[in-house]
């Protein structure tokens, strides 16, 4: 399918009858994205204890969650082994978390991806956890990885809060990437300050916001407790996985194949425009972990 041919219809084709499928990154640490490979791993893991009783996340849980979906992306029981082939002591690393007054990363996911990156060797000097600021923060402008995280939300400029789209702060006006749904923040990760230096991506599915209106909307009766984690190497795939979910919540809720408004375009445009992930929606290896109830895929 070209770009040009990306009706409403053909894009609710692709949402719901499979994900969005991203590039296989390799497990080396530090190497880009490779465009020729056939599959991108991905790892849904969810947990009915990673909310208390109050809906705040269970740092504990969430350390494990985290630390099993590793393993199970990486291949290795051991959560600090897994995370050696990825994060190298001489690192710097930038965690690229996102805030918004409504819904963000949370602090117990942030918290549990600075451990393993130190468990891994870094130092606390090394490490910088940050959202507006990253063009401005010394750690991420000398980072030599990148740690992506980010909430799932429906979002006014384009469609879906998206990991794609969580690197729009490393551009001097984010405003300027707003056309067409912004479709083509994939260009973004083209940038010197971001090209090569991602080894993780996490779309943090504890809370998702699946339906709003206007640029500032929020209401919590669009807000349910998935209790849910994505881990991938691919943002691509990562983000068409939670898209997929995303969409079944809203026909589950609405009773009808309603799209989100505007298109999330950008992810797919993110393979057939820009090459920074697959969207063959056979070609993501979706590995299931966890609490299974009403997991919408």
């Amino acid at each position: 399918m070209s770009p040009k041919a990306l009706t409403r219809r053909n894009f609710l084709k692709v949402a719901s009858a499979a994900p969005l499928a991203g590039a296989f990154v390799s497990g080396l640490a530090g190497r880009p994205l490779a465009q020729a490979a056939d599959t991108a791993k991905v790892v849904l893991i969810r947990d009915a204890a990673a909310l208390d009783a109050v809906g705040k996340p269970d740092p504990a849980v969430i350390q494990k969650m985290l630390d099993d979906a590793v393993c199970a992306l990486l291949g290795d029981k051991d959560p600090v082994a897994a995370w050696k082939t990825i994060i190298k002591p001489d690192d710097t690393v930038g965690i690229k978390t996102n805030f918004w007054q409504y819904l963000f990363t949370t602090a117990q996911v942030q918290q549990a991806l600075k451990r393993r990156i130190m468990d891994a060797g870094v130092t606390e000097d090394r490490i910088a956890i940050d959202d507006q600021g990253v063009l401005r923060n010394p750690v991420f402008q000398k980072a030599t990885a990148l740690i992506n995280a980010r909430p799932v939300r429906t979002h006014h400029w384009s469609g879906m809060g998206s990991l794609i789209k969580n690197y729009i702060m490393f551009t001097p006006r984010p405003y300027e990437w707003h056309a067409d749904g912004c479709a083509d923040l994939a260009k973004i990760w083209e940038l010197p300050e971001v090209k090569g230096k991602t080894r993780l991506n996490v779309l943090v599915m504890l809370t998702p916001l699946f339906h709003g209106i206007g640029p500032h909307h929020f209401s919590r009766e669009f807000v349910w407790d998935y209790r849910g984690l994505i881990v991938s190497r691919d943002p691509v795939a990562a983000d068409a996985t939670g898209l997929r979910i995303l969409q079944a919540k809203r026909k589950a809720h609405f009773g009808d194949d309603r799209p989100l408004q505007p298109l999330p375009h950008h992810i797919q445009y993110a393979e057939t425009r820009h090459h920074l992930g697959i969207s063959d929606p056979a070609r993501i290896d979706l590995v299931r972990l966890g609490w299974q109830e009403d997991i919408l895929i």
